[in-house]
């Protein structure tokens, strides 16, 4: 599986998070610079496109929402915490099976 995320500077509990869903694949743009992101081209082989939508222009947002609509990707938008993340890609991606679940609440040791 693969995943781009646009926006954000340090994502690096967002990659922990995805990896241990599975992701292989993880591309970030960070999209501080009006005239970088908007120009890139999607990967062909994306999965799931991710926007932290701090630090985020309108036009980028729109580019890639309209793109991800046309080849049918998955599109989350969210806030660029970790429990944002988690709970908008949780409920896109349609994890329900606790197992698959990054916080394996049910395996802890309390």
């Amino acid at each position: 599986m693969s995943v781009l995320i646009i926006g954000g500077d340090q994502i690096s509990q967002i990659s922990s998070m995805l990896t241990e869903f599975g992701v292989k694949t993880i591309n970030h743009w960070d999209a501080r610079k009006k005239s970088s992101a908007p120009k890139k081209k999607l990967p062909q082989d994306l999965n799931c496109i991710i926007m932290l939508t701090t630090f985020l222009n309108h036009n980028t947002m729109l580019k890639y929402k309209n793109l991800a609509k046309k080849r049918n990707i998955p599109f989350i938008c969210t806030k660029r915490s970790i429990s944002c993340v988690y709970d908008e890609y949780v409920k896109i991606m349609g994890i329900k099976d606790c197992s698959q679940c990054y916080a394996n609440c049910n395996n802890r040791k309390v």
